[in-house]
Parts: structure tokens; C-alpha cells; sequence
């Protein structure tokens, strides 16, 4: 017999019983959901408390360097959200920059061209090889033994050797423009605020940045360490950059968010799945993730929107349940060359490595 909505999922929030840790009970409430949480208070004071932090930290090093900040800017609405943040609230001079893996959506390339107009932002788009990046991302979904599970529990094999790659760029990045501070267009709903800022020892950076590379370099013979700071580069400075998710320490309202980038500029791109607005890559991801392990990569951090009160119910499980468009879908794998859900052959070899100087938004 055909099981019910909710045989499937938690009735509070929407983890399935097939993700780990769940354990939905009899009652229908997963893990999570029996734990006592902290209140709507503690959540604020605990904002207010890593805001005035973050406040401090800008004010002693704005304009120390010809940057204040780097952040990884995928062109989708929360990290073009947080480099309005980061331009009008704070006021610091961001270099953003985008990692290309290939699968952009068109979409938000051109959000990003409007928007840094907009926030006069300088803004650097780097392109590592096609023929590398086929390599590491079809690995990546056809291997089961790279990532852990613990690890995917909050995105797919392939999206996580994606951002291994973007973070890695954007490490030495930081590094060689001697900018104090990374950030990342994370919500509420991706990361606990505990990451947000200064969570991590400053001395752990670096091995943070290496231990991202070491599943790559199992995962492929070909050469990333082009994409990764090299000696030299951690010999420039003395402090490492710190990592800051923005988002997280501020009031988030999706409505109050999308409004606030519409009026720069940014339209919501039709052409990537709900989850997503920025990657084609992703639904691929997504869609290899459920087909092996049972539960959609991002079901944590919907429920996580779901529990604090960000998102309703029935829109997290309209995303989580939304099924990946067989178009994205075969011209993913027609370029990556692989046969997990139709067909394919391999596609042709995309541009070479290009990292293009700043300067307004050029690109």
C-alpha cells in the first residue's frame, strides 16, 4: 500500500524517515522535533550578540586593505542578498567573486551583471577547465565513497565537491588581496548560527581549506591545485581571513529579501528547480542524491526554516517534493557523459581557466 504524506515525513517540520538521525516515532515527530529547542528570545539575543561582533570586527578593519571582503557570489538570491547586506548596511568595499562550474544558469549570470552594476561591486568570474570539472563532478556522482553520509546531509556528492572547489578559489583569492574576511550567502536555514562567525579558531582555517581538497584529490587524478592557496599564498599574511555567513545574523523574511534584490536588478530565474536559483548542476545533484540515499540533500535545512518559522510547511514540501526538469536534467549528464537517468554521450569540452582582473563588474 501506497504510504501517506504523513507515514513519510515529520509532521512538524518535513525530514523524511529515510534521513539520518530522523527516527520519526509512532506520534509522527522526528529526532529533532522531541528535543527542546531554544526560544524565539534566545535566538534574537544570540543574533543581536554575533551582529554587534561582526559590527566591531568591520569597524577595525574597513578600509585597512583595498577590499574589506570577499564573498562568494553565486549569482542566487541569498548571496546577492548578502552582498547588498554587505554594501548598504555595512558599507565595506567587496570583491565578489563566482565560481563558473559550467552550469551557471543564464539567468543569474545576467542577475549578477545588473546587480553589481547596481552596488558598483568589482567582480571577478573564475572558469577552471570544462574537461577537469566533467572529471571531478561525474566522480563525484558516481562514487559513494568519497563523501560520508554525515556529510551529505545537507547537500549532494556533487554539490559538495562544487563548493569544495569554490571555497578552495576562494581562499586563495582572500589570500593573494589580502582581505580579512569571507563571506558566504548561507540562510538561516543551511548553517547554524554557531558558524557564523569566529565559530572556527582562526588557526583552523588552513587546514579547514585543506581538508576540503583531500576528497577531491581522491576523487580524481586530475590537478586542482590550481583552484587551491599554494604555500606562497599562506606565507603572505599573518592572520588568515576569517568566514562569516551574513544572513545568519539578521531578521530573514524570503518576501522582504527577494523584494529587496528585485529593486537592484535581480529576477528570479525559471530556467533552475526551486531549491536552487542560481546552478543547473544542482538538480542533477539533487536528483542522483535521491536516488541513492532516499531523501532530498536539502531536507535539513527546510526543516530548519520550517522550525524557526521562516518557510510553511507545505511550501518546504512543495520544494522538497518538486521533481527536477528532465530538460536540466539530460543537459547535465549529456556534459558530464554520464547514463544514471538516461542516455547520454559525453558533451564537448568546455572554455579554458580564465580569472579575469577587477574593476567594476568586469568580466
Amino acid at each position: 500500500m501506497a504510504q501517506s504524506q504523513h507515514d513519510v515525513y515529520c509532521r512538524q517540520c518535513v525530514l523524511p524517515r529515510a534521513f539520518p538521525g530522523a527516527d520519526v516515532d509512532a506520534s509522527g515527530l522526528c529526532t529533532f522535533c522531541r528535543r527542546p529547542g531554544a526560544s524565539g528570545a534566545d535566538h534574537e539575543r544570540q543574533q543581536a550578540r554575533m551582529r554587534a561582533r561582526f559590527t566591531a570586527f568591520c569597524d577595525t578593519h574597513r578600509g585597512r586593505q583595498p577590499y574589506d571582503c570577499l564573498l562568494a557570489w553565486s549569482g542566487g538570491k541569498d548571496s546577492t542578498y548578502t552582498l547588498a547586506l554587505l554594501r548598504q548596511r555595512y558599507d565595506l568595499r567587496v570583491l565578489a567573486y563566482t565560481f563558473d562550474n559550467g552550469f551557471v544558469s543564464p539567468r543569474a549570470l545576467d542577475n549578477m551583471r545588473q546587480v553589481a552594476d547596481a552596488l558598483d561591486v568589482d567582480h571577478i568570474i573564475v572558469r577552471p577547465r570544462f574537461d577537469v570539472l566533467r572529471t571531478i563532478f561525474r566522480q563525484a556522482a558516481e562514487r559513494p565513497d568519497v563523501y560520508p553520509v554525515k556529510a551529505l546531509t545537507r547537500t549532494s556528492s556533487v554539490c559538495n565537491a562544487c563548493m569544495g572547489l569554490a571555497k578552495g578559489i576562494g581562499a586563495q583569492l582572500a589570500l593573494r588581496h589580502g582581505v580579512p574576511m569571507v563571506a558566504y550567502g548561507w540562510s538561516p536555514g543551511q548553517a547554524p548560527l554557531a558558524s557564523a562567525l569566529f565559530a572556527r579558531p582562526i588557526r583552523l582555517y588552513r587546514p579547514m581549506v585543506e581538508a576540503l581538497a583531500s576528497p577531491l584529490r581522491r576523487l580524481t587524478s586530475v590537478d586542482i591545485a590550481p583552484y587551491f592557496p599554494t604555500a606562497e599564498d599562506w606565507a603572505r599574511v599573518e592572520t588568515p581571513p576569517c568566514d562569516v555567513a551574513p544572513l545568519l545574523l539578521h531578521p530573514y523574511d524570503e518576501p522582504s529579501v527577494v523584494a529587496a534584490i528585485e529593486a537592484l536588478g535581480w529576477r528570479r530565474p525559471t530556467d533552475t528547480d526551486p531549491n536552487s536559483s542560481n546552478c543547473l548542476l544542482n538538480a542533477y545533484g539533487n536528483a542522483t542524491h535521491r536516488a541513492r540515499y532516499g531523501f532530498h540533500p536539502y531536507a535539513l535545512e527546510m526543516a530548519n526554516l520550517v522550525r524557526q518559522g521562516i518557510m510553511e510547511r507545505s511550501e518546504a514540501l512543495a520544494r522538497l517534493e518538486a521533481p527536477e526538469d528532465p530538460a536540466v536534467l539530460t543537459m547535465v549528464q549529456d556534459r558530464l557523459g554520464v547514463e544514471r537517468f538516461a542516455s547520454c554521450q559525453i558533451g564537448a569540452v568546455g572554455a579554458p581557466h580564465t580569472s579575469v582582473g577587477t574593476g567594476g563588474h568586469r568580466q
